[in-house]
């Protein structure tokens, strides 16, 4: 006897079923949450970049380009490129400092896991500004640093590092690092340990294993950690500030400054949309290659 075909609303292989009404419902406050405190500051962000101030210092709603106008400015250009390099510069870093470490706590017994994950963000759970005034105490000519360094006769005098461009980048990588970690181990921890065996039975040493196995399926991982890591340092501008001395400026020291001491609202929204082009470049540039996959 021949079946009978009954029709279903399943949605046809590889079809996605839009959401109902318990879904939209379901994610109204997260979009309530994005209106209010995403896009409206975005839109007033991009319509204050359009404005002008006359010499009281209030914006004035006349449309000009004169605040994007301002950013090909030399100087403001060297400080984009100085923001670029040194997120770049810890981006680098952290990944090449949270690789091993991520791949292994995501190799370790899964009892030790949760313990090793705990010590990695303990950090959280203190200010972050306690944290920067430790590094700072740390690094100062009379700290802990340099103090040991001459006990070992490494150094022949108190190692002169804080408000140097050194202690700039140490602060951002240490702030950053487990940004860079977490994505990492959440794509490490889903290789199989027959696909590393694999490899190895069939002649790949450690370093070909790690090259044509590891790398590309952590792909995932290694690129997030990127967005994570560089896009965030670009706008830093607490830790230039205080283990910086103010001597090394970045482009979040200068939108900070415009907001603040210069109130220029109209020109620091232009450098804040400016930013969030930079973003949007670089995730459209990760996306479009396919390195940014979902998982």
């Amino acid at each position: 006897m021949a079946g009978t075909i009954v029709a279903t609303d399943t949605p046809a292989a590889g079809g996605r079923k839009p959401p109902g009404r318990a879904g939209w419902l379901l994610l109204a406050p997260l979009l309530a949450w994005l209106a209010c405190f995403v896009v409206a500051p975005t839109a007033i962000l991009f319509a204050y970049s359009f404005c002008q101030r006359d010499e009281l210092g209030f914006v004035v709603w006349e449309f000009s380009w004169e605040n994007y106008a301002r950013i090909a400015d030399p100087v403001y250009l060297k400080i984009f490129g100085r923001s670029l390099w040194y997120a770049g510069l810890t981006t680098v870093l952290c990944l090449l400092i949270g690789y091993p470490v991520a791949y292994y706590i995501a190799r370790a017994p899964a009892s030790r896991r949760p313990t090793l994950l705990m010590l990695l963000m303990i950090p959280f759970w203190i200010s972050f500004l306690l944290r920067t005034y430790a590094w700072i105490s740390l690094l100062k000519a009379d700290g802990l640093v340099s103090a040991t360094l001459e006990m070992l006769h490494l150094i022949p005098e108190p190692l002169e590092i804080l408000y140097k461009p050194a202690a700039v980048l140490i602060g951002l990588v240490y702030t950053y690092l487990p940004f860079m970690i977490l994505p990492i181990y959440t794509s490490a921890e889903k290789i199989e340990n027959s696909l590393i065996e694999a490899s190895m039975n069939l002649g790949a040493g450690p370093w070909r294993t790690l090259a044509h196995v590891i790398l590309p399926l952590t792909k995932p991982g290694i690129f997030a950690g990127v967005l994570l890591v560089f896009v965030p340092s670009i706008g830093m501008f607490a830790v230039n500030d205080l283990m910086g001395g103010g001597k090394v400026d970045m482009i979040g020291n200068v939108i900070q400054n415009q907001f603040g001491q210069a109130r220029d609202w109209p020109f620091g929204a232009a450098l804040g949309i400016t930013f969030l082009a930079l973003f949007v470049i670089s995730f459209w540039f990760l996306h479009d290659r396919g390195e940014v996959k979902r998982t």
